[in-house]
């Protein structure tokens, strides 16, 4: 399990912050690599991201999930369920959004398993912690 926090800022007000991260259309493609594939539900898609790992490069295709969403204190879970295209290895997390005026704060708790983990700890660390810092820059744009 690698868990990490990440902090941003943004001109934005929270509200707009708060309806940019429920939008899974808009929100998936921030990730480097990340698409959507489809829509499957007012709160869930399927997507799939396209990842380097050293010199591996591994596509992994699932669902991303509101589980939990709270306006009032603008705090939201989603949760990512994915599997590696012709491997046996998963990706899954549970990605904790709190907003306030001016950014918010981004927990992530990642179990990865299969070609990616036999990487290692430290290369799936910094790997997820390089995607969620260019996701929380271009979470800006959205």
């Amino acid at each position: 399990m690698v868990e990490l926090d990440h902090r941003f800022t943004t001109p934005k007000p929270v509200d707009e912050s708060w309806a940019a991260i429920l939008d899974l259309e808009r929100l998936v493609p921030c990730v480097e690599g990340g698409t959507v594939l489809e829509k499957t539900g007012p709160e869930s898609v399927k997507a799939q991201i396209k990842i380097k790992m050293g010199a591996m490069s591994m596509k992994f295709t699932g669902t991303v999930n509101v589980i939990e969403q709270d306006a009032a204190s603008h705090r939201a879970v989603l949760q990512v369920k994915a599997r590696e295209a012709g491997g046996q290895g998963h990706a899954n997390a549970d990605v904790v959004f709190t907003l306030a005026d001016g950014g918010g704060s981004i927990h992530t708790a990642a179990h990865i398993t299969g070609k990616a983990a036999s990487m290692g700890e430290g290369v799936v660390s910094t790997v997820l912690d390089a995607l969620i810092t260019d996701f929380t820059q271009k979470l800006t744009t959205i």
